[in-house]
């Protein structure tokens, strides 16, 4: 990573200004396309990879959300923000291993990959301490696919299972249910992954109706995520350019 001590240039500055005016333009328009409020919809800004001056510059263009998948450069990039004087909301949407629980809970606001039973007692217990409760997603599986996380509509698998990883989340008093999150499988049509994130969507919110959240859609597809009902979008690179290379 580049340092990121510094603010950002002038010109960085306006390079995502530029870029941001045309990401809210993007979702002011496929919320009207759809007859949805545009406060219905919370901008995630996906700054993994990116400095922490990145961070700060969008935080004085308005940008009140931010995105971290690794916590080992989150938790320092947070950090280093904070001592800037600013506090945007992160929230981690990265695959989480229980080990980092602890890390995690310091800064983050909400998590969006829930996807174990294991995983939620381990959030639940290093939340134990904080003053206001986590915000936790579900992740959902939508084609079964282990290997890129997610729990299991349908499943009575009493660790992996959508409706058990949820109610260990709705149980938790460290913890706040909000909704649910999914990833479009690897070779499915935006559309379809996202109708069928719906569906579970709805199914889940008959048990749970105060998670209503849905976290749904990144930098190619957020507009078809917004027609399905996605309440918040993650959005890296159509915002801040091209992803430098991890070192």
């Amino acid at each position: 990573m580049t340092d990121s001590s510094a603010t950002a240039r002038p010109d960085r500055r306006a390079e995502l200004a530029a870029g941001l005016a045309h990401i809210r333009t993007r979702i002011a328009d496929a919320c009207a396309e759809v007859g949805r409020d545009r406060a219905e919809v919370t901008m995630i800004a996906v700054t993994k990879t990116y400095p922490a001056s990145d961070v700060l510059a969008l935080a004085g263009l308005g940008v009140t959300d931010m995105g971290e998948n690794r916590d080992q450069e989150a938790a320092g990039k947070a950090a280093e923000v904070a001592a800037a004087g600013v506090r945007p909301r992160w929230h981690f949407i990265g695959q989480l291993q229980r080990n980092k629980a602890r890390s995690v809970v310091r800064y983050a606001d909400a998590v969006h990959s829930v996807d174990s039973v294991r995983l939620a007692r381990a959030l639940a217990s290093a939340a134990a301490d904080r003053e206001s409760p986590l915000d936790a997603m579900v992740q959902v599986s939508l084609d079964g696919d282990a290997a890129r996380g997610g729990a299991l509509p349908g499943s009575a698998d009493p660790g992996a299972g959508l409706e058990p990883v949820a109610e260990a989340v709705a149980e938790a008093p460290g913890l706040r249910l909000i909704g649910l999150m999914a990833v479009a499988p690897l070779g499915w049509e935006p559309d379809r992954a996202f109708a069928r994130l719906a569906e579970v969507a709805g199914a889940f919110r008959a048990i749970h109706p105060g998670a209503t959240g849905l976290s749904a859609g990144m930098s190619g597809d957020f507009e078809i995520a917004i027609r399905y009902g996605a309440t918040h979008v993650r959005v890296g690179s159509a915002l801040l350019g091209m992803r430098p290379t991890l070192r």
